[in-house]
């Protein structure tokens, strides 16, 4: 195997599936619902889209949009207590078919949850007729030689929400101050503070 060819193909498929991203009106409403919360957003996903789910919930915090991470698993014993009316819920799923992701949103509901977005890419799921608000990955083609790790998805995943949170930071006309009142420590705060 030519290392240096297999990095630069597996590179490329991840950024040609970022570029087909489908940008439909869609987005702007799930930037209205983001705009318009009366509450935190919570952010929601199982396995590797989880992880998404929680940076994202980190990278609108410090944007100064509150929000968390709920996950699927622990929602269900318990962790649906951090849900409150007016939240905002964000649900990455690929398939759209996560069982504990659909059982948040059910549960969630009964809560007084606001409005859903679901982030998924495949045609035919459930996660499609339950958010208020879908953002459709488009067509995914794992690079993965196998075609079941997913990479290509999450570097969507990635790149979706991205766009929710810096597109809200900037229509909610967050300044560098406001970010570094939320971001002191390290090189980050240090280029805020002209350090």
């Amino acid at each position: 195997m030519d290392v240096q060819a297999r990095i630069a193909e597996i590179l490329a498929a991840e950024a040609a599936a970022i570029a087909a991203v489908p940008v439909t009106p869609a987005f702007a409403d799930a930037v209205a619902a983001l705009e318009a919360c009366t509450g935190k957003v919570l952010t929601t996903g199982m396995g590797k889209a989880g992880h998404v789910a929680r940076k994202l919930a980190a990278t609108l915090c410090s944007t100064a949009l509150p929000a968390a991470f709920l996950h699927p698993g622990e929602a269900l014993h318990g962790d649906l207590g951090l849900v409150g009316k007016g939240d905002v819920l964000i649900a990455f799923s690929n398939s759209g078919r996560t069982r504990e992701v659909l059982e948040v949103i059910a549960l969630g509901r009964r809560v007084g949850l606001g409005p859903v977005i679901g982030v998924t890419s495949h045609p035919e799921s459930r996660l499609r007729e339950v958010a208020d608000v879908l953002l459709d990955m488009g067509p995914i083609h794992e690079p993965c030689r196998l075609g079941l790790t997913p990479t290509a998805s999450i570097a969507v995943m990635l790149a979706i929400g991205d766009a929710l949170a810096l597109t809200v930071m900037e229509r909610r006309g967050i300044t560098a101050e406001d970010f570094g009142v939320r971001h002191h420590g390290g090189y980050l705060g240090e280029k805020v503070r002209g350090g």
